[in-house]
């Protein structure tokens, strides 16, 4: 490996970011003179990672969301090669965001640069044929769940298994040891524009119609980055009776609120999982536009939609997509709860087997020695 190597990390969403952010931490750990690059958002940028481009800017889902956006993608991928070209990284890192980090590795590629995946994309669940490209295109795959292993060696790559980079963090004592308020409902309606526009005005009927049956109920909204806090309160007083208020905070303390919640209302996506492992009961709702609904109804491979279902295998969180993402269905099933503390105690005790199954803490520094070991073998 170089004396002062360059690697380049290439997040496409929030979630990539904040794992990003984790990995970038344990590489200069572990090698105090690495410099990093690359398309960064905000954790990353903080955890000293150079932005070449902004994740910030490719926040879209979906594949007319992101026809919407084309101009802006073809941009970032254009400046990217540039980019590529010019610093010559001794190894790309992907995270997720598969439809825009296959054009980034393919363009890696070409210049001989070394490309390994941490996050793996989704693949087990949609479009699994493109696990033929991983085979063929990246040096390391780093798995965060267990049953990944065996979903990619069916296409001939012999994947790494680290665990989930969450774990540690989100099951830690002093987050255990937060009690949930009773009367408080936190309510995170995603980090894409799209999402929370079409989600933030259910979630705010669904506050009014739980509000109807307990006056006591209190809600907080959890404001992702980039999120501007005056388009998520418009959203919701469009829709929202008066007497139903919202208090929004930043992502500053973020798991510390969502552990106090005793309810969580959330966006379908990595949040789920979150939620999960503190331990929060969670109504989980999305809504896509009606071409990329019908496509993901003909071609996903998965029971659910949640990871905490799909780890599980069971309908643990309830799943209202599409039509069924209602205000009045949401309020039903998220009351089912605070109305029975049967209930509420019953799907707590199945989240308590989850950090089992996702492997043990330390899963950023385990990826980092694999990459970097790797490097050291290619020099």
């Amino acid at each position: 490996m170089p004396d002062t190597p360059l690697i380049w990390i290439n997040a496409g969403e929030t979630s990539g970011d904040l794992h990003g952010a984790a990995l970038a931490r344990a590489l200069t750990a572990r090698a105090p003179g690495l410099r990093l690059v690359g398309m960064a958002g905000p954790a990353m940028r903080q955890a000293g990672v150079e932005p070449v481009a902004r994740t910030e800017d490719l926040s879209v889902m979906g594949f007319t969301e992101v026809v919407a956006k084309l101009g802006t993608v073809l941009s970032l991928i254009s400046r990217i090669k540039r980019e590529l070209a010019r610093r010559r990284p001794d190894a790309l890192i992907c995270i997720d965001a598969p439809a825009f980090n296959f054009k980034v590795i393919t363009a890696a590629r070409k210049l001989d640069i070394p490309v390994y995946y941490y996050i793996s994309p989704k693949l087990w669940a949609w479009r699994q044929g493109r696990a033929a490209f991983i085979r063929d295109n990246v040096d390391r795959m780093l798995c965060i769940f267990p049953f990944e292993r065996e979903f990619y060696a069916r296409f001939g790559v012999e994947a790494d298994y680290v665990g989930h980079p969450q774990v540690e963090e989100l099951t830690a004592p002093d987050l255990r040891s937060i009690e949930p308020d009773p009367c408080l409902v936190g309510v995170l309606p995603g980090s894409r524009r799209r999402e929370i526009e079409s989600l933030t005005p259910v979630f705010a009927q669904a506050a009014d119609r739980m509000h109807q049956a307990r006056t006591d109920l209190r809600f907080v909204a959890l404001r992702a980055p980039g999120v501007d806090e005056a388009v998520l309160r418009s959203l919701w007083t469009a829709n929202s009776p008066p007497r139903v208020t919202l208090d929004i905070q930043g992502p500053e303390g973020r798991y510390e609120t969502m552990r106090s919640c005793s309810v969580l209302l959330a966006a379908s996506g990595t949040v789920t999982l979150e939620s999960a492992l503190l331990g929060v009961p969670t109504v989980v709702a999305y809504r896509l536009s009606g071409l990329t609904f019908a496509l993901a109804k003909r071609f996903v491979k998965v029971s659910h939609v949640s990871l905490p279902n799909i780890i599980l295998d069971k309908a643990v969180f309830p799943e209202l997509l599409q039509n069924d993402a209602t205000g009045d269905k949401v309020a039903q099933a998220a009351l089912a709860w605070l109305q029975d503390p049967a209930a509420m105690a019953a799907v707590q005790a199945e989240l308590a087997a989850l950090p089992d199954l996702l492997g043990p803490p330390g899963a950023p520094d385990r990826a980092a020695g694999i990459i970097l070991d790797a490097m050291d073998e290619r020099a």
